[in-house]
């Protein structure tokens, strides 16, 4: 991560995948050697047990990640807002809990200390019906 430095803006995990923001350094755009990062450092610490296929096996690659990833560059503050806003309400949207505060895997706690969010915060209809590109 030193060498492909960035910082994680927001983040939530989830059981079958992960959606981060990040700010990178200027003129680098350089997405997979972040995922790679993320990706193996993750992987390196959950126990392993999953079914893998023999591209898998070969490659060396665990079964837990998708091996693609989509990008979106932030367009402006309401694009970025939007999208914090909809990383927050993921593990409601996909049923793991009814309150985005009851996700402990979430940067949303490290906004409503800040003062961002209310504990009781509740997404909006444009929240709650937008699709990532």
């Amino acid at each position: 991560i030193q060498r492909y430095p960035f910082t994680i803006d927001a983040v939530v995990v989830l059981p079958d995948h992960i959606h981060c923001i990040w700010t990178l350094p200027a003129n680098d755009s350089d997405f997979s050697k972040r995922w790679y990062s993320i990706k193996s450092r993750f992987s390196a610490k959950i126990p392993k047990g999953e079914r893998l296929s023999e591209r898998r096996i070969k490659k060396g690659e665990r079964g837990i990640w998708q091996w693609r990833f989509w990008e979106h560059v932030i367009r402006d503050a309401m694009d970025l807002e939007r999208h914090i806003d909809y990383i927050h309400y993921n593990p409601v949207k996909y049923g793991h809990v009814i309150n985005v505060i009851d996700w402990p895997y979430s940067s949303f706690h490290k906004y409503m200390r800040n003062g961002i969010y209310p504990p009781n915060w509740v997404a909006n209809d444009n929240v709650k019906n937008y699709e990532m590109e």
